[in-house]
């Protein structure tokens, strides 16, 4: 009988709850975008007319002197640029073989997140 070999390209990777907390993770941010979504849209359906001022307060209300507009807004951001990169990860992991490429891939994908994030946070928290 030949000895299987259960390292490198043919391991068997199975387990208990393999892949469990990108699952919730991936549900969890969905679920923050849905409601910030619905809130936008209630923003946008409530507001007295359609001007650039009522659009900036869509992201910049305030109460009780705490900026909700911009920690929602940001929150949101964060979801989804982690939703983003749970997805488009497991889309290079599955389909692109040379590990180079993929290492490659993966690199540009978290630069691009990181630094959406970062320029959204630049515009929003700019006076």
């Amino acid at each position: 009988m030949i000895p299987v070999e259960k390292i490198g390209p043919k391991r068997l990777v199975v387990g208990a709850h393999y892949g469990t907390g990108e699952f919730i993770a991936q549900r969890v941010t969905a679920i923050i975008l849905a409601i910030y979504t619905l809130v936008l849209l209630i923003g946008i359906l409530t507001m007295p007319g359609f001007t650039y001022e009522g659009w900036k307060n869509l992201f910049t209300f305030t109460v009780l002197f705490m900026p909700l507009g911009q920690i929602l807004a940001t929150l949101a951001m964060i979801a989804l640029a982690w939703h983003a990169w749970i997805g488009v990860r497991d889309i290079w992991m599955d389909y692109i073989k040379p590990v180079g490429l993929r290492i490659l891939l993966l690199v540009l994908t978290i630069l691009w997140l990181v630094g959406s994030v970062v320029y959204f946070v630049h515009i929003l928290w700019r006076n």
